[in-house]
């Protein structure tokens, strides 16, 4: 059963933080944060070939599918805001070579080894709020052998950028307010229960030890931390 935290985290990006919203989010980033969200694309669409079919865990509105779709063979996007979804598809119906669909990233109705590439980024491994262990498991369980998942979070380089996003958000009324006492070292903590977390490299170095997994970890743009992992 999920206690309150849990409850609070989910509803933010299943119910609360969805659809024209979140899409919100986006159009008040600072340059920087802009800067940080279009390295974090270019460096997935660096992986991707143009025979792949790639799957988007959290794709929300569709703010990255709409740029994967044009490299890609086909991409699927799943979220579990129905409300999203539903925006992403009137956006994107002009894209034959994408599908959207309402799916939790932890319990993927898909078969095995379908996809060459897998990706959740812009923190997703965080936002998502659930078991790391079983995002990771079931992404490699969907990837073909010789694929990749790309997990991403902040790097704490961006750190004042990041929080003073938050801010703005939280100023317009799409987060609750910010507790600056409790805010800090790479988490932001709003005062109606809603916390947003960051994993760092040695994190993604971990998870890889604890799964047997082969990775590599970087740095991207002084602002994400990647987590490559080959499937075999």
């Amino acid at each position: 059963m999920l206690n309150f935290k849990d409850m609070v985290e989910n509803s933010y990006y299943s119910k609360k933080l969805t659809a024209l919203r979140l899409k919100r989010c986006y159009e008040i980033a600072s340059p920087r944060i802009k800067q940080y969200l279009e390295a974090e694309i270019q460096y997935v669409l660096n992986h991707i070939q143009h025979d792949d079919i790639v799957l988007e865990l959290g794709c929300g509105y569709g703010r990255v599918i709409t740029r994967l779709a044009k490299r890609a063979k086909k991409v699927y996007g799943i979220d579990t805001s129905e409300e999203s979804i539903t925006l992403a598809l009137e956006t994107l119906d002009d894209l034959s070579n994408v599908e959207l669909l309402n799916m939790n990233a932890i319990d993927l109705n898909f078969p095995d080894q379908m996809f060459d590439l897998v990706i959740a980024i812009q923190n997703s491994i965080s936002a998502f709020n659930v078991d790391p262990h079983k995002l990771i498991s079931e992404s490699i369980r969907v990837t073909k052998s010789g694929g990749k998942v790309l997990l991403s979070s902040y790097s704490s380089k961006i750190w004042d950028a990041r929080l003073d996003w938050f801010i703005k958000q939280s100023e317009e009324g799409l987060l609750g307010e910010i507790d600056l006492e409790k805010t800090g070292k790479g988490v932001i903590i709003c005062k109606d229960g809603f916390k947003a977390t960051t994993y760092t490299r040695a994190d993604f170095f971990n998870l890889a030890k604890e799964l047997r997994l082969k990775t590599t970890i970087e740095e991207i743009d002084e602002s994400s931390v990647f987590c490559v992992i080959f499937v075999y």
